[in-house]
């Protein structure tokens, strides 16, 4: 569903979301199309377990937890910070997770960075046995395949497509996926532009361009500005959005349009990729240091 945002823009711009975050209640936006063909994949090899990566608060954690649990896999998450083992019915996110019967491996931040090594792969298989690997984030080529299906004939009508990026996955589909007449513009919550090369490992258009000015300091990194923004579109809108991901795109797009990035009459359609179920685990950290909070229930 594309929903028109209400903001009055200068020029006749006219701009739009798409409301992956609707597709499902536990399993939403990008998370969604992520895991569609890994999930059949998985059944097609007959793997039994699922095991995946993600930190503290991570939407890709709950997807896989709460998506294994309905499609009948077992799942194993391995999470960032061997600290939070003792603080699981703290945090929303892994408590939902081990809810749905994901089993949770705390490893170091240091053991973490080697997920993507074929050595300390082979080491969990030792110790949990036989599992359909699903990356951090979930980005792989079937990732992709899913992620070209966000786009269907009616959005022919925009000009620009504009999304959010983790690791690089749903934009990549996205790119493959749009007219010769769109531009995709992607908005990264990571600081800097290396995640040029991952897209371009996935990507098969020229068409798209990073707008790399909105991260806010960085992954998980918020401020009162942005906050606050985030509880304004919601009254005005009734539009949730998540302070890691979507919101800081739609922020950016909004302000490039106040300071005229793009030409009269421009179609701009936003891809909402979801996450909303972070807004508890963010107003937690946000709490903890006497700082407004996002106003919207979820």
């Amino acid at each position: 569903m594309n929903q028109q945002v209400t903001i009055s823009f200068p020029n006749s711009i006219s701009v739009y979301i798409k409301r992956e975050d609707l597709i499902h209640p536990f399993v939403s936006g990008n998370k969604f199309r992520k895991l569609k063909y890994n999930l059949l994949q998985a059944k097609e090899n007959n793997e039994e377990t699922l095991l995946t990566f993600g930190g503290a608060f991570s939407n890709h954690i709950a997807a896989v937890a709460f998506a294994g649990k309905e499609k009948g896999f077992k799942t194993i998450g391995i999470i960032r910070g061997e600290e939070l083992e003792g603080k699981i019915s703290e945090n929303p996110t892994l408590s939902f997770a081990q809810n749905c019967g994901m089993q949770l491996e705390f490893v170091s931040r240091e053991e973490y960075r080697l997920k993507s090594e074929i050595s300390f792969l082979e080491k969990l298989k030792t110790k949990f046995g036989n599992f359909y690997l699903i990356p951090e984030g979930g980005t792989n080529e079937l990732a992709i395949k899913g992620c070209q299906e966000i786009l269907t004939e009616d959005d022919a009508e925009f000009d620009y497509i504009c999304c959010s990026i983790g690791t690089g996955g749903t934009i990549s589909g996205i790119i493959n996926s749009v007219l010769p007449h769109q531009k995709v513009l992607g908005f990264p919550a990571l600081k800097g532009d290396f995640l040029k090369d991952e897209i371009r490992n996935f990507a098969q258009n020229e068409n798209w361009e990073l707008i790399t000015d909105y991260h806010f300091g960085g992954y998980g990194k918020v401020n009162s500005a942005l906050i606050d923004f985030i509880n304004r579109f919601y009254a005005e809108n009734q539009i949730p959005l998540d302070p890691i991901y979507t919101g800081k795109m739609v922020f950016g797009v909004i302000d490039l349009i106040q300071n005229n990035y793009f030409p009269a009459q421009s179609k701009i359609l936003l891809i909402h990729t979801g996450g909303i179920q972070g807004i508890q685990g963010m107003n937690m950290k946000l709490r903890n240091k006497q700082l407004p909070t996002i106003n919207i229930n979820v």
